[in-house]
């Protein structure tokens, strides 16, 4: 491999400033874009808005020579070019969407070392021509700094969107060992890392696994009903923003879209039925803010890069977690607050049961039953997450080998918890029945357990001889339904495994045994809850009459580029200005997402409609107005303000934040802020009712340890799992005690 460039800390924010005009990198950025910089390779596996991207766009931009990048779709390879363009990046793609001329005049650009960014699909960078003679050539005139393998779970058959010719790219490590490959991923199961490393013959790689927890996600599940369509058109009509709703199957996706726009919805349908050019116009329509909601298949992915969705809804049942979690995760990638919701119908079950009915050898027309098998497992690892009563977060995080302690205090589940009760007793007898089977050398799933402990006569538990158990019967006083609600909590809690091969056999843990002798108790959550109401929550109070101004605004600037408004700047850059008001220049530069080349092309139009709009509100304009502020901590001792008043009164009635947002019809955030101050204050309100004893512990230690000037170091410090609402009124608890507010 090539010679390793190192690079100091300083100078790696400089650039990131300079080219994407972002002052600190996100956890775990910096390291893995330093081990790139040496020349390792690399195993990434970062969620959907974490950063993925930059881990190796800037290493590419630090690096001689030209970073080759493996893309599956065609729109998200373009998507990414046009946005690095926008920087003022040279960055390329070639793909079947090009004209031969057009592929010769990229080419040349990339051999004249105008390009350090190159995106290509994998059949064209395994095609005979493009690894003989376009890859040598470009290796001799400008150089190869690295393959970065983007979606590389779609290289392994146990990922959710394997895709045989990512297989081919084994090729790179046999005919150029010594440049170094980067696979990056949203999303991978211990398994499907496995086979990434194996499939792409990676050399000893350092292996970075971000937290899978999207805490700005709200996840909820509704029962589908008659009414959920009037529930669905309420939802897009409170999420203030761009809305994609998936169908299992192009009918449903035509008819609800027709629906929707007969209903005065701004709407569009996308599924691979539709004809090429009247897909890519819908999506384009999309991504500009044409429309405002995408009805879409779940088996056919959009490959969108828009970073502005405010809401998600999955009308119909996902066939998989995996594939849920991908799709929920196209929400709210610019990290602000948005919204998932699962509508779930006991109808659907069928329909996706026959789906994989359909999965059979094209040649022989048998059924694949490796594959159906497979699928229906994970068929009912979706069903028990619409079923489950526990945190949504330590069932779905759980899936990807991430404990999580639950609580996330932003889910259905965690904002309307079901009453607690003790089912130690009952699930010493399920745990029990389990390790009778293991004694015989036996292994079954949960249903054939739950037919044992009822005393079922079918006749296969009498041919196997287990009405002679000693837990045979011994479960009469449960139904079916309780008795499945038992094994899938004792499931997402970690009490006993099941294994993912597609049996979906259950094995006894150390925690199972820790219940059968009586050291661990068993807790579930019992009864049905309302349906959560819908929910989406801002942080800080902005201006949002500038704010619209200043998405007009962008809006036009993005329509005269024939861009998305995104590549413009981000929602949440846009709400910075509305917040800080930057009138000069050099203000304008401090704003997160202004580098360089957005601050000399945007940075005068932007600056000027601010400066009109204070000028109409009768502001000052003073250069350096509020510009340098921060959010000031609330001094000890003054007097609560009227609102936080109100807040304090509810919260003293015995309200809990969640309700007290609800009853004064104000964001959750803005509730948790007025407490924070309070607390600040030195008034009476207990934080050990609004946060545990022991992660305010944690919270104090990461605070000792990085001080208590900055919410995101002391969050960095954490790691994801901590959330801003707690680390912020525990910090307002410490400054009290320690009297610097």
């Amino acid at each position: 491999m090539t010679a390793n460039l190192a690079i100091e800390s300083p100078a790696l924010e400089q650039a990131l400033k300079h080219y994407f005009g972002y002052d600190s990198f996100r956890p775990g950025q910096r390291q893995i874009i330093q081990e790139a910089l040496q020349n390792q390779d690399l195993l990434v596996v970062m969620p959907t808005g974490g950063g993925k991207s930059l881990c190796f766009q800037l290493p590419a931009l630090l690096k001689p020579g030209v970073m080759v990048v493996v893309s599956p779709l065609i729109a998200l390879m373009q998507d990414q070019v046009q946005a690095l363009q926008d920087n003022g990046i040279g960055a390329t793609f070639l793909n079947s969407s090009l004209s031969l001329m057009e592929v010769r005049d990229r080419e040349r650009a990339i051999l004249n070392g105008e390009v350090k960014l190159l995106y290509v699909a994998p059949e064209r960078l395994m095609s005979e021509e493009f690894l003989t003679a376009t890859l040598p050539m470009m290796r001799k005139r400008v150089g190869v700094s690295a393959f970065a393998i983007d979606e590389a779970h779609c290289v392994s058959e146990w990922g959710h969107d394997f895709r045989p010719e990512y297989r081919q790219l084994r090729q790179l490590r046999q005919r150029y060992a010594d440049v170094p490959i980067l696979a990056l991923t949203a999303t991978a199961t211990d398994r499907v890392r496995q086979d990434i490393s194996i499939q792409l013959a990676l050399e000893n790689p350092s292996i970075h696994l971000a937290s899978f927890n999207r805490p700005n996600l709200y996840y909820e599940v509704r029962q589908k009903h008659r009414n959920s369509y009037v529930e669905l058109i309420q939802q897009i009509k409170q999420a203030r923003g761009s809305a994609i709703i998936y169908c299992l199957s192009r009918r449903k996706v035509d008819e609800l879209a027709l629906r929707l726009q007969r209903d005065g919805v701004s709407v569009l349908p996308y599924h691979a039925g539709l004809e090429a050019k009247t897909r890519t116009e819908n999506q384009n329509r999309f991504i500009r803010d044409d429309v405002q909601v995408m009805v879409a298949t779940v088996a056919f992915g959009m490959g969108i890069n828009k970073p502005d969705v405010r809401l998600v809804i999955h009308y119909d049942l996902p066939r998989n977690l995996e594939g849920y979690y991908q799709e929920a995760g196209r929400a709210g990638r610019d990290g602000e607050s948005a919204h998932c919701t699962l509508y779930f119908g006991v109808g659907d079950i069928k329909t996706v049961e026959f789906l994989i009915s359909q999965k059979v050898d094209p040649q022989t027309g048998n059924p694949l039953e490796d594959e159906q098998r497979i699928a229906t497992q994970q068929l009912r690892r979706v069903i028990s997450y619409a079923e489950a009563t526990e945190c949504r977060r330590i069932i779905q995080l759980g899936y990807f080998g991430e404990a999580f302690p639950g609580n996330c205090g932003h889910c259905d589940n965690c904002r309307h918890p079901k009453p607690i009760e003790d089912w130690t007793i009952a699930a010493q007898k399920f745990l029990s029945c389990v390790a009778r089977f293991a004694q015989r050398g036996e292994h079954f799933g949960a249903g054939y357990t739950i037919d044992v402990l009822r005393g079922s006569k079918s006749e296969r538990i009498l041919k196997n001889g287990h009405d002679k158990l000693s837990t045979y019967g011994i479960g009469k006083d449960k139904t079916v339904d309780q008795w499945r609600m038992l094994g899938r909590s004792l499931i997402h809690q970690g009490l006993i495994d099941e294994t993912s091969d597609g049996y979906s056999v259950l094995q006894l843990n150390s925690l199972s045994w820790e219940v059968l002798r009586n050291k661990r108790s068993v807790l579930i959550a019992v009864e049905p809850h309302k349906g959560s109401a819908f929910t989406i929550e801002e942080g800080i109070e902005t201006d949002q009459q500038l704010l619209q101004r200043l998405q007009a605004l962008r809006k036009k600037l993005a329509d005269d580029q024939a861009v998305p408004p995104y590549v413009v700047f981000s929602n949440a850059s846009l709400r910075e200005m509305a917040q800080q008001q930057p009138i000069t220049l050099k203000q304008f530069a401090r704003i997160s997402g202004v580098g360089s080349r957005k601050l000399d092309q945007y940075g005068a139009t932007f600056t000027e409609e601010i400066r009109a709009y204070r000028e109409e509100q009768g502001l000052p304009l003073e250069p350096e107005r509020e510009s340098q502020k921060t959010v000031a901590a609330v001094p000890a001792n003054t007097a609560p303000t009227n609102t936080q008043f109100f807040t304090l009164s509810l919260y003293q009635q015995g309200m809990t934040p969640g309700e007290i947002a609800e009853e004064r019809n104000i964001r959750l955030s803005t509730v948790v802020s007025h407490l924070a101050e309070l607390i600040e204050m030195g008034q009476d309100i207990d934080l050990n009712k609004l946060v545990p004893s022991d992660r305010q512990e944690k919270i104090r230690q990461a605070i000792a340890a990085v001080g208590d000037s900055s919410l995101s170091d002391i969050r960095e410090h954490l790691g994801d799992v901590y959330g801003w609402d707690e680390i912020r009124l525990v910090r307002a608890g410490w400054r009290h005690e320690t009297g610097n507010p």
